[in-house]
C-alpha cells in the first residue's frame, strides 16, 4: 500500500513539474499570455493617441514604441491574429517604419480581408505615401460597413 501511494505521489509530482516547466517555457518566462500583451499594447496605443492629439509627439512615440514591443511578443505566440497584425502595422506606422507596417497590414488582410481597422489604417498609409488609388480601394472595401473607419478614411482621402 505504501509503495502504491508513494508511486502515485511521485508520478503526480513529476507531472506537475513537467506542466509548470512547459508553461514557463511557452510564455517566454514572463508569465504573460499573448492576450495580456495585446491588452497592454492597446492601453499604450490609447494613451499615445491622446498625447498625439495634444501635439506631444515625443511622448506619444515612446508609448507607441512600448506598444510595439508588447505586440511583437504577442505576435510570436499568435501569428494569425488580424487584430495583433493591425496594431503591429499601426504602431510601426506611427513610429515611422512604413514599409514594415504595410507588410503587417497586408498579412492581416490575408487572414481577414474585411477587417475594418486594417483597411482604414492601410488606406491612411497609402494616402501618406502618395498612393491615393490604393487608398480608394481600401475605402471601397469599407463602403458598406456603416462604420467610423469608413468616414475617417473618406475624410483623409478628400483632404488630398
Amino acid at each position: 500500500m505504501f509503495k502504491k501511494l508513494f508511486s502515485i505521489l511521485l508520478s503526480g509530482s513529476i507531472f506537475l513539474i513537467f506542466v509548470e516547466t512547459t508553461f514557463a517555457a511557452s510564455s517566454g518566462g514572463s508569465g504573460k499570455s499573448y492576450t495580456d500583451l495585446y491588452s497592454e499594447a492597446k492601453r499604450y496605443v490609447v494613451r499615445a493617441k491622446k498625447l498625439e492629439k495634444k501635439d506631444k509627439m515625443d511622448r506619444a512615440i515612446k508609448l507607441y514604441s512600448k506598444a510595439l514591443e508588447k505586440l511583437q511578443k504577442a505576435y510570436k505566440s499568435d501569428k494569425n491574429n488580424p487584430d495583433i497584425l493591425n496594431y503591429l502595422g499601426f504602431t510601426l506606422r506611427k513610429t515611422g517604419k512604413l514599409e514594415e507596417a504595410e507588410k503587417y497590414y497586408l498579412a492581416g488582410l490575408k487572414i481577414k480581408p474585411d477587417h475594418n481597422g486594417i483597411n482604414e489604417y492601410l488606406g491612411e498609409l497609402y494616402v501618406n505615401t502618395g498612393r491615393l488609388e490604393l487608398a480608394k480601394e481600401r475605402l471601397a472595401v469599407l463602403k458598406n460597413c456603416n462604420c467610423e473607419e469608413y468616414s475617417e478614411l473618406k475624410e483623409i482621402i478628400e483632404k488630398e
